[in-house]
């Protein structure tokens, strides 16, 4: 309650203007600072990947965007460059241009919150739909390169650069959560292993028994990027939240 009446008090300017001469008039101006902050991730002391957005979360609705994105300072030895989006009127999401430099120290501050968080030696991954190989780098050197099979027709892999959201030891794939009812003929239940989201649409990095025989040859899955057992178990512990994962032809 305290915290709620001085952010009140804090949030209301009143200015006053006399004007000259008789009746004189008062104009007032509201002057509403940037919200507390509730929370900002990646938390501090955590190491993530180059691609790794910074998400602000304040403790009350922002009026002026604008202006607390101008208070945002996010940098390592000076500002980096980056662009903002918001998911509500609480939530700023900042995502960098280009990548995070590797194996760097990030500081994000706004107002009195502040949080310091370290970037991998920048850790790659690359599908090639063309060639059906999946290829990860570590500091620009290629450590691994696997047979792959990605999204058949009419069920392609999106290309472009996608983030590591998050990772699972173990994933249930239901079609109804990417619009295949159970009764199409692509229906299906499958229990996966050591998956990485890379889109909140449905598409995976992860073990695909099932395709071995076309990994390298094909394109079969339903957008994802299928690997045998055993790449997808190191794929998983190689990979982190945040590294990027170019998908292309």
């Amino acid at each position: 309650m305290r915290s709620a009446i001085r952010y009140l008090f804090l949030a209301t300017v009143i200015v006053a203007l006399a004007a000259f001469g008789s009746g004189a008039a008062v104009a007032t101006m509201i002057v509403r600072p940037t919200p507390p902050v509730a929370a900002i991730g990646p938390s501090n002391g955590q190491v993530v990947g180059v691609a790794h957005p910074v998400t602000i979360r304040f403790a009350a609705p922002v009026t002026d965007r604008a202006k607390t994105e101008q208070s945002i300072d996010i940098r390592t030895t000076r500002p980096l460059p980056g662009t903002f989006a918001w998911t509500d009127d609480r939530e700023a999401v900042w995502t960098p241009t280009g990548f995070l430099p590797a194996d760097a120290t990030v500081l994000v501050s706004v107002g009195g919150a502040r949080t310091e968080f370290r970037t991998n030696a920048g850790v790659f991954g690359e599908a090639n739909m063309s060639a059906h190989t999946f290829t990860v780098t570590v500091g620009g050197t290629v450590v691994r390169t696997m047979p792959a099979s990605m999204g058949k027709p009419g069920y392609e892999t999106p290309a472009g650069t996608w983030p590591v959201l998050e990772k699972f030891r173990s994933v249930v794939f239901d079609s109804r959560t990417i619009g295949i009812p159970l009764s199409s003929p692509e229906g299906y239940v499958i229990n996966g292993e050591f998956a990485e989201r890379l889109t909140w649409g449905g598409v995976f990095i992860h073990s695909a028994p099932w395709s071995v025989d076309q990994q390298g040859y094909a394109n079969v899955s339903h957008g994802c990027i299928n690997l045998s057992r055993d790449d997808a178990e190191w794929v998983y512990h190689t990979i982190g939240v945040g590294d990027p994962v170019v998908t292309h032809w």
